[in-house]
C-alpha cells in the first residue's frame, strides 16, 4: 500500500534547525525524482527542492544555501535539512514524487505532512 510519512516538523526559533524525514513505504520511490513542497496558510502549495535518483538536486531560490536535500535510497527515505530558519518557513511540508503521485480514480496522494512553525 502506497504511503509518505513525513516527520520532524516542531516549533523553532528564527535562525534554528530541523531536519525533516520521508519515508516511503514501497521501493520504487528509490527510482523516482523525489521532491519536498509545503503548504502555508492562504497560499498555494509550492515546491521547495527536488532530488533524483542519482542525488541531483534543486532548489528554489526562497531556500537556496539554506535547505539541503538528500535520500537515502536503501531506506525508500528522504530528507530535508533546514538551516537558518525564517518565520516564512512556517508551513506543512510534504514529500513526494515529481510530479506528484496520482492514484487511480482517487487524484492526487498526499501524505499527512509535517508541521514547521518558526518563531520571530
Amino acid at each position: 500500500q502506497l504511503q509518505l510519512v513525513e516527520s520532524g516538523g516542531d516549533l523553532v526559533q528564527a535562525g534554528g534547525s530541523l531536519r525533516l524525514s520521508c519515508a516511503a513505504s514501497v521501493s520504487i520511490f528509490s527510482f523516482k525524482t523525489m521532491a519536498w513542497y509545503r503548504l502555508a496558510p492562504g497560499k498555494q502549495r509550492e515546491l521547495v527542492a527536488t532530488i533524483t535518483p542519482g542525488g541531483n538536486t534543486y532548489y528554489e531560490d526562497f531556500v537556496k544555501g539554506r535547505f539541503t536535500i538528500a535520500r537515502d535510497n536503501a531506506r525508500n527515505t528522504v530528507y530535508l535539512q533546514m538551516n537558518s530558519l525564517k518565520p516564512e518557513d512556517a508551513a506543512v511540508y510534504y514529500c513526494n514524487t515529481v510530479p506528484w503521485v496520482v492514484v487511480a480514480n482517487e487524484g492526487p496522494y498526499w501524505g499527512q505532512g509535517t508541521q514547521v512553525t518558526v518563531s520571530s
